[in-house]
């Protein structure tokens, strides 16, 4: 494998080595099936999804369509890293240039950024659906919705912004080898040659406002949602409503529990092995997860995906 030490005509890097995961080529070749296998199941999961809700006018609601692009956005947010992760586990040279690594750190947080984003315009929804029955169709109209969504994927690309634009300025003139899968934050600015306290600063505070605002924001709104729910008599309106309300809080547990041991948690980045763990959770289980979570707990969503898979074997007999 080469490390290049070298510098470029500016004096920075041209590109960075991706260490990955260094072990026996035995066990790296078994990872890059396992992984490959979690990645093409969660993106024919999430298409899956996506497709049920493109199909069934049942589930043309606020809800779905919300539900939809956040599938959409998983497909994304697992590519963004994903693929060249796999490539690297197999090459020998595990490297990957200077702007590819700029480029793959902006997507990637900002897939993550516009998560937490669709997150909160889901709480917001079933907020407003559950707590607010009467006033939800006049409330949360297609208008509306299209309006959350255009806002979800703008501010997830616009408030990593300035964090990218910093990181393209930090100089790098080696060494310029990174002791993960992807691009972070923290090894990237490890490698800095010069202290960049402005850069560590604003995208340390970037990335707190985020997680913690839309999380503070979820946890309000299923808090008033738990309580609307539990004042409702038992019986199918209930069940439903706390199964579809479950189903949200487990994905947002599962995603911001990640998040915050990796970018929260005092001395989550001084351990190569548990940086690269946790964040390959986030990173492959929740997306993985989220369509098993939303398809099994939702009996609309089960439907609509059996008539898909139906007209698809349809499809397939009568081609045949």
């Amino acid at each position: 494998m080469h490390i290049s030490e070298a510098s470029n005509i500016s004096g920075s890097v041209s590109e960075f080595i991706l260490l990955g995961f260094p072990c026996r080529r035995e066990i790296q070749i078994l990872l890059s099936v396992v992984f490959s296998l979690i990645y093409l199941l969660t993106l024919l999961g999430n298409t899956a999804i996506i497709c049920a809700v493109w199909s069934s006018r049942k589930l043309h609601t606020p809800m779905y369509i919300l539900l939809a692009n956040f599938s959409f956005l998983e497909i994304c947010y697992v590519s963004s890293d994903v693929p060249k992760m796999l490539a690297n586990i197999i090459s020998q040279t595990k490297s990957i240039s200077y702007a590819g690594c700029l480029l793959q750190f902006y997507f990637f947080f900002s897939m993550c950024a516009a998560e937490g984003y669709f997150l909160s315009a889901m709480s917001f929804d079933r907020f407003l659906a559950i707590c607010r029955p009467l006033h939800y169709p006049t409330i949360m109209t297609y208008q509306l919705c299209a309006r959350l969504v255009v806002f979800c994927w703008a501010g997830g690309f616009l408030s990593i912004l300035m964090p990218a634009v910093l990181m393209s300025r930090v100089p790098f003139c080696g060494p310029n080898v990174i002791d993960h899968f992807f691009c972070d934050l923290g090894p990237l600015l490890a490698l800095s040659c010069a202290p960049v306290p402005k850069t560590t600063l604003t995208c340390a505070t970037v990335s707190s406002l985020i997680i913690f605002i839309t999380f503070l924001y979820i946890l309000g709104s299923y808090t008033f949602v738990l309580r609307a729910v539990l004042r409702v008599p038992a019986g199918s309106g209930r069940n439903k409503a706390f199964s579809t309300c479950a189903s949200h809080f487990l994905v947002v547990s599962l995603f911001y529990g990640s998040v915050m041991v990796m970018y929260v948690s005092p001395g989550s980045r001084s351990h190569p092995g548990t940086q690269k763990f946790v964040t390959l959770f986030y990173c492959m289980a929740t997306p993985f997860f989220n369509p098993l979570i939303y398809s099994l707990r939702n009996k609309d969503m089960k439907d609509a995906l059996k008539k898909v898979l139906c007209a698809s074997q349809i499809s397939k007999n009568t081609e045949e």
